[in-house]
């Protein structure tokens, strides 16, 4: 139970291009670097929101007097 050999990648090869098509891989990859680019701009817009409002991201914790 090796590595596999230049065979066997040939045959993943050809299978994944055989189900999804020339065309499909790269439209699949620029899918997923618009869904990142989205994602990181979501992550700065959150953090320059919370800076607007004066939010540091730091927790406070709140401690109750009540005995349960």
């Amino acid at each position: 139970m090796g590595s596999f050999s230049i065979w066997h990648w040939l045959i993943v090869l050809a299978v994944v291009l055989l189900l999804f098509g020339r065309g499909k891989i790269p439209e699949l990859m620029g899918d997923v670097a618009k869904g990142i680019k989205n994602f990181k701009k979501g992550m700065t817009d959150d953090e320059a929101a919370a800076a607007d409002k004066g939010v540091d991201g730091k927790t406070v914790e709140h401690k109750s007097d009540e005995v349960r």
